[in-house]
């Protein structure tokens, strides 16, 4: 081996090394929360419903449903919710529907024309991760989350790079990649 490919593999390894210790722990994070997910283990809410009295009926307005949904959960001591409100509708049946990594909100009409219904669903601190995987986090977490998998991608390419740079083991590490790619489309393709 040259000199300058022992320079490039310790630099391999210290980046390598490096971006491993940085993203440990969202990555435990992800792998746990994903992993669990997957078997239907997605953590718990705690539930609480309002009623809150109007002077008109509701509209499947967006913009008005989240400033009335806004000034009540400014009232309750709340804030919003870190993700996007959106409308759902069922048949002619609507609900403001807020989504956050902390809390979830929904503003729907009742029978009575002039009561509404807030219901705050706080996160349990492990439903908490599970929604921050799902990326209803803020901006923060978000920009976090692309660090994290840029990073991924790196770790990997470095990890690559070291075992292809290494002659006892560039044949095995050409095989596992090939059966990667190939077990990649088969549970797809089986799934």
């Amino acid at each position: 081996m040259a000199e300058g490919d022992g320079m490039n593999r310790l630099q391999l390894m210290k980046i390598h090394s490096l971006l491993a210790a940085f993203i440990f722990p969202v990555a435990i994070m992800f792998m746990v929360t994903g992993s669990l997910y997957t078997w239907g283990i997605k953590g718990s809410y705690f539930v609480e419903t309002f009623d809150i009295p109007l002077e008109q009926a509701i509209q499947p307005e967006l913009t008005e449903l989240t400033v009335l949904a806004e000034e009540e959960l400014h009232k309750l001591g709340l804030s919003v919710p870190s993700g996007q409100a959106k409308i759902k509708t069922m048949g002619s049946q609507f609900t403001l529907e807020w989504t956050g990594s902390d809390k979830d909100i929904s503003l729907a009409p009742t029978d009575n024309t002039l009561v509404a219904q807030l219901t705050v669903k706080k996160t349990s601190w492990y439903r908490n991760l599970v929604q921050l995987h799902k990326a209803k986090g803020g901006v923060i977490f978000k920009v976090y989350a692309v660090v994290f998998a840029i990073s991924m991608l790196l770790l990997l390419f470095s990890g690559f790079m070291m075992a292809w740079q290494t002659p006892k083991l560039k044949r095995i590490t050409s095989i596992t990649f090939v059966a990667g790619i190939g077990s990649f489309f088969v549970f797809v393709y089986l799934s």
